[in-house]
């Protein structure tokens, strides 16, 4: 069993930072893919990015490269979301979660996450 819990979300003005973490409780974190998903209101579930279980590897989908960059601490069971020149088009519920897998290729579809966290709300907004 993984119980997740997202902070860090605010409101921000376009071209802003916010920094999202994820803190994990269990023994399965080090072992297991990490992902971060955006939800919009009235719309589905997508993914944004996820780290591999050793933390070497990641993958993005393109509209947040360069912006967005994804970490994560073994030692202290947390993932972390920095995001960096934020625009109104990142407005949503952002929710960490952990897949049932350890590398990133098999974690990109949403069908592979089977914990998840609460969400929390990151508004882009002058």
């Amino acid at each position: 069993q993984v119980q997740l819990v997202e902070s860090g979300g605010g409101l921000v003005q376009p071209g802003g930072s916010l920094k999202l973490s994820c803190a994990a409780s269990g023994r399965t974190f080090g072992s297991v893919a990490m992902g971060w998903f955006r939800q919009d209101p009235g719309k589905e579930r997508t993914f944004v990015v996820v780290i591999s279980a050793s933390g070497g590897t990641t993958y993005y989908i393109d509209s947040v490269k360069g912006r967005f960059t994804i970490s994560r601490d073994n030692a202290k069971n947390t993932m972390y979301l920095q995001m960096n020149s934020l625009k109104s088009e990142d407005t949503g519920i952002y929710y960490c979660a952990a897949s049932r897998y350890s590398g990133t290729l098999k974690s990109r579809e949403i069908s592979a996450y089977n914990y998840w966290g609460q969400g929390t709300q990151v508004t882009v907004s002058s």
